[in-house]
């Protein structure tokens, strides 16, 4: 569990802001893990803006910048969320969908959410992207409630759990200055062949 209990370039809980926001989460919770990881959740899905949502500069990847400016792509988002929860020693990793950029079919991107380690329940996802007509991500384990359902054949909930960021994520929030270009360069991932039976 170690990868996802530790600090890095983009889950920098050890940044004195995420540090000092993750103990006013905690408050009154002691013993609690799971008001505490739901109050974490609701925190960065509520009070963090969706930077397409709300077309709002700048484009941020380390959770410290998310705090900062409290907009973020889903991407961004989630390491805040990572970071908030691995202060507190809950296991947290980044996961991915692949989504359809409209409603169906090409062009496709990488949609980044949460799993958190929750005890009786295991490895649970969460996706903090932030609501909005037609998108009702909750905390509601062991059942999970998440931002977009599977539609399209080329879909994918990708079953990887990584303790850091994709490269290819990272390489989309680092490489444009506005919230539009990252829009127009979203990150995706080849599918795999499914191999012969």
């Amino acid at each position: 569990m170690q990868p996802y209990l530790a600090p890095s370039t983009y889950i920098d809980f050890d940044h004195p802001a995420v540090a000092a926001q993750a103990a006013a989460l905690a408050e009154g919770l002691e013993g609690s893990p799971l008001a505490l990881v739901k109050r974490c959740f609701e925190f960065v899905r509520d009070e963090i803006r969706h930077s397409a949502d709300f077309q709002l500069n700048p484009v941020t990847c380390k959770a410290s910048d998310v705090l900062l400016h409290r907009t973020g792509y889903c991407y961004a988002k989630s390491h805040l969320l990572a970071a908030l929860l691995r202060a507190h020693g809950i296991p947290t990793g980044l996961c991915y969908q692949r989504l359809s950029v409209g409603d169906k079919g090409a062009p496709y991107c990488l949609h980044g959410l949460n799993a958190v380690y929750l005890p009786d329940i295991g490895w649970y996802r969460v996706d903090a992207r932030g609501n909005k007509p037609g998108v009702n991500a909750q905390f509601t384990p062991p059942q999970e409630a998440l931002a977009f359902a599977l539609q399209d054949p080329m879909e994918r909930d990708l079953p990887e759990i990584w303790a850091e960021p994709l490269p290819v994520v990272v390489q989309a929030l680092l490489a444009y200055d506005d919230v539009g270009q990252v829009l127009r360069h979203l990150p995706d991932v080849p599918l795999l062949a499914a191999s012969a039976a």
